[in-house]
């Protein structure tokens, strides 16, 4: 199948770089606008943080740009708009389309020795559609009386007409209805490349991690957007149409209502499995660099496709608590409690299986080598505080307090960040052709680790000391006061973050155009994807390749005394 699939290069400049069907051009364009909006919703980050060490206080610089009507002071409104938006961006328009869009579309064909998906078409239109999501997503920050101001979550019945006027938060939603959408294009597209397109000899085993994380990832998005989305066009259905599924009747005067809570039970059938959606990709990526950087086969292969298989069918079931504190059923809450509990030990069999991957390895200390073995840090703090979560005593204490902005920044936007990071560097090379600086890659790695742990752990303090989460102003109210230390050194830390990835911009920018070029294998690997020129050529494979080994071949003594490593094309010496 994998010969058959191939379209004739084009040659207009439209074709070739804006409207491709090229999965790597695709690929390069959801990197460069994932970056972009990563840099948005960073900017707003440093904006929220601004407003909770320093309350009433001007925004330097660019506050009298933003904020022109106050003075350059964040109002209580904007402050709203800022977290809600912040959430949205990072999750849905920074993180999917780079771990998602970016490394799913450069590595599938390349990594399983097709010459492009199989359904090139949809595969632009997905691209094209979370454009369209994202300017909905932009636009509504222009509009009269600001973009939305209800939260990420979205939680009716803030997000209704009853709780938020204009039309910023029916942008909000009809641009989550289409980012959504386009994730569905992708995780079909995905799912039919890697089941059809393989290369002649490639069995599931012998498939790289990678693929596994993002093939794990396909089927969430396949399974659980669609609910979402179905949560989205109800919103919408309400505030432009006057429909009553998420108002209780009696906010409407007696009218026939709905409920509120049905929105959260739709919401979170699709916000769990969305962290497991992230970072199941970044596990894949780390579980294969890991291996690649420590010169050894990764650990019980068999068992880490296991365990993230594991964690996606219960990633499903687990939702529930995070509605502990709504009036669910006693029987209910124990269940996912438990079923929470459980979902734990697959992820301590991938972070075991990570330590004993690089146990007495050759550790090539690069930059992804770095990023992965930060993503397993932080992974580990957010994994252990996740436990009190999971537990209704401690959680109903917990809930809605910076202890759960910790926790999950943690797990999902700290690990999911790193493996992204590690991802981009590692595939920086094949992508562009050339090296990005490794002294810049190992300065923005000790810039960003040491800052985000000082962050977000300080957050468990402040969260277990009682402090609320989405509040303007917290020495407003007095029993908070005497912790706003706590606040000023967070922001410390994180402006100390934000000034880190300054370095990675550069590095980026600089190397995209100025790098040292690169070999066609400089990592010394021996996937499919790095034995081919560089730059790529247009249809990949001129021969499909046949596979012969797995793609973790290192130090193996049958391979002699003068190299470590083998490709996957090539047959193992007896």
């Amino acid at each position: 199948m994998s010969g058959d699939h191939i379209h004739p290069e084009p040659t207009s400049f439209l074709k070739k770089h804006v409207f491709s069907v090229d999965h790597k051009v695709i690929a390069k364009q959801f990197l460069w606008f994932g970056l972009f909006w990563l840099l948005i919703g960073g900017m707003m980050a440093m904006m929220i943080r601004w407003q909770l060490a320093n309350p009433g206080a001007p925004f330097p610089v660019l506050g009298q740009l933003f904020f022109p009507s106050t003075g350059g002071v964040i109002d209580p409104a904007a402050y709203n708009t800022l977290f809600t938006m912040h959430g949205t961006i990072m999750i849905f328009l920074g993180l999917t389309p780079v771990l998602i869009g970016a490394f799913g579309n450069w590595c599938i064909p390349l990594m399983i020795g097709a010459r492009d998906m199989i359904f090139p078409l949809l595969n632009m239109l997905s691209f094209w559609t979370v454009m369209l999501g994202g300017a909905i997503g932009f636009y509504s920050l222009l509009v009269p009386l600001g973009a939305s101001e209800a939260g990420w979550t979205g939680y009716p019945t803030l997000s209704t007409t009853v709780g938020t006027q204009g039309s910023g938060e029916t942008l909000w939603a009809i641009a989550v209805f289409f980012i959504g959408a386009s994730s569905i294009m992708g995780g079909i597209n995905y799912l039919t490349t890697i089941i059809r397109l393989r290369a002649p000899g490639m069995k599931w085993s012998d498939l790289p991690l990678t693929i596994w994380g993002i093939f794990f990832t396909a089927i969430l998005n396949v399974l659980f957007l669609p609910v979402i989305g179905s949560a989205m066009i109800l919103l919408v259905l309400d505030r432009m149409f006057g429909t009553n599924f998420y108002v209780p009747a009696s906010i409407m005067s007696g009218a026939t209502g709905g409920d509120p809570i049905l929105y959260q039970h739709l919401f979170w059938i699709f916000g769990h499995p969305e962290v497991y959606i992230l970072i199941l990709p970044a596990w894949g990526i780390v579980s294969d660099l890991l291996s690649f950087f420590a010169r050894k086969p990764a650990f019980a292969y068999r068992v880490t496709v296991g365990a993230m298989g594991a964690v996606t069918v219960l990633s499903a079931v687990v939702y529930g608590h995070h509605m502990f504190t709504t009036g669910l059923s006693a029987m209910l809450g124990e269940s996912f409690m438990l079923l929470t509990m459980i979902i734990s030990v697959p992820g301590e069999i991938l972070f075991l299986n990570w330590l004993h991957t690089i146990w007495k390895g050759s550790l090539r200390m690069h930059p992804p080598m770095l990023f992965s073995l930060g993503l397993i840090f932080v992974f580990g703090l957010g994994g252990l505080t996740g436990i009190y979560l999971a537990t209704i005593s401690t959680d109903i204490y917990l809930h809605d307090t910076y202890f759960v902005v910790g926790h999950f920044h943690l797990t999902m936007a700290a690990s999911a960040l790193f493996g992204a990071f590690a991802g981009v560097y590692f595939w920086f090379p094949k992508m562009f052709g050339r090296m990005m600086n490794p002294l810049l890659g190992k300065i923005h790695f000790w810039a960003s680790i040491v800052p985000i742990t000082m962050v977000f752990c300080t957050m468990f303090v402040s969260g277990y000391a009682g402090m609320p989460r989405r509040y303007y102003d917290h020495t407003s109210a007095e029993y908070l006061r005497d912790i706003q230390w706590l606040n000023e050194f967070t922001t410390l830390w994180a402006f100390l973050l934000g000034a880190g990835q300054i370095v990675f911009a550069w590095n980026f920018i600089r190397s995209r155009w100025w790098g040292e070029k690169a070999t066609s294998n400089p990592w010394e690997v021996g996937t499919l994807d790095w034995q081919m020129p560089t730059p790529v050529p247009h249809y990949n494979f001129k021969e499909i390749p046949t596979v012969h080994t797995g793609p973790h071949e290192f130090s193996n003594p049958r391979l002699g005394p003068d190299r470590d490593w083998i490709s996957q094309t090539e047959e193992m010496p007896a």
